[in-house]
């Protein structure tokens, strides 16, 4: 009785073209499907074996969300794009080893970061790697680079948001930083998601308190004045100084090349040290220049003792060496980011740059030919 109704429910497929049938891989697939080898995937996953293979991939803590979850709405399209009937947006989350990230030394920091990427990656890549397996499509966009680069500059480059992910899927709380706070490990953490074709048994849920303890430290750790007291943000602020070494810094140094007379000039304006550090990052990963806010952040139950125990000694041993630290900010010419970075640290130099946003006004021809005969 059961064998004659699981027979009635198969999909009547139509008869393959006699070639087709003949060929040995076909006639592999089908004698497999005669014999009872197993056939498509339960259509829901279960939350507690998906949360194990997240784990035991590499992840610190996971959860799903649906992807029509109202706070994904603008997720949709992207989602879908990528991965044709997605389901299920998974959210990981891998912990990163926080005196690593607040080191003066910001090679440390970095290789910390990137590391942490690889390994947020890699453990993304190995629960896609199970699902699909397990019958199922799935896809894992990268934690960062590489990006859709075709779309620039008209649309966001980036495939899934994980901040708005691990958000909604309850593995944390966008703290006043612009980071997500996760509730155990704080801000120490970098978030990557995967992409699935199946709904889930037990999708997580918000946090219904947020993780952030209000203690402003993010706002006295940034060199260019990103991070407001009332909550304000200056993305520009933030991009133009600490990706400096990423895309639009990058564009910024490739016109002054370019503009550049000769090698002198080219010197009088670029130190060998920004050329030195603008090589590294583009031989190996491109150098955060600051991540200030997260390396001093103290929220999270893992990372909160020290700051409870003695708040002045957490000061000074974790805040203080990265405000005094004397390096190169850069800001755009005019902007709250240049006064408050001449203000409020006056022994960091400041240097203005275009932040790459803007081509530069295009030469005569006539102006040109001056310019090489005078």
């Amino acid at each position: 009785m059961t064998a004659a109704r699981d027979a009635e429910e198969q999909p009547t497929r139509p008869p393959l073209p006699p070639k087709l049938a003949a060929h040995p891989s076909v006639q592999a697939v089908l004698a497999r499907r005669r014999t009872g080898a197993p056939g498509r995937p339960p259509a829901v996953i279960d939350a507690a074996w998906l949360r194990e293979l997240c784990l035991a991939a590499g992840a610190d803590d996971a959860a799903a969300v649906s992807l029509d979850h109202p706070d994904l709405a603008d997720e949709r399209q992207y989602a879908q794009s990528a991965l044709p009937g997605t389901r299920t947006l998974i959210a990981m989350a891998v912990r990163m080893n926080r005196d690593n990230c607040r080191s003066p030394a910001r090679s440390v920091a970095n290789q910390e970061f990137h590391q942490t990427d690889e390994q947020a990656n890699h453990a993304a890549r190995s629960v896609t790697r199970a699902l699909q397996d397990a019958g199922y499509r799935a896809l894992n966009p990268s934690v960062g680079f590489p990006q859709e680069m075709d779309r620039f500059p008209r649309e966001r480059i980036w495939v899934v948001a994980h901040k708005t992910v691990a958000v909604a899927a309850g593995l944390g709380v966008m703290g006043l930083h612009r980071n997500v706070i996760h509730p155990r490990f704080g801000s120490f953490v970098l978030l990557v998601t995967v992409l699935v074709d199946a709904e889930v048994s037990e999708y997580g849920q918000a946090l219904d308190y947020n993780p952030c303890i209000d203690c402003k430290l993010c706002v006295a750790a940034c060199p260019v004045g990103a991070i407001a007291k009332d909550g304000a943000f200056d993305a520009l602020a933030c991009t133009t100084h600490n990706y400096r070494e990423f895309m639009s810094g990058f564009t910024d140094w490739a016109q002054t090349v370019a503009d550049s007379e000769d090698a002198a000039d080219y010197r009088s304006r670029v130190s060998d040290s920004e050329s030195a550090s603008m090589w590294q990052s583009l031989s190996s990963p491109p150098g955060y220049k600051s991540g200030y806010c997260l390396a001093v952040c103290p929220a999270g139950e893992d990372v909160l003792g020290p700051y409870l125990d003695d708040r002045r000694t957490f000061m000074d041993t974790v805040l203080r060496p990265l405000q005094d630290k004397k390096e190169t900010l850069y800001v755009l010419p005019g902007s709250l980011a240049q006064e408050y970075a001449r203000r409020r640290f006056p022994h960091k130099p400041v240097k203005e740059v275009t932040g790459g946003w803007q081509p530069p006004a295009r030469r005569s021809a006539s102006t040109d030919r001056e310019t090489r005969t005078s």
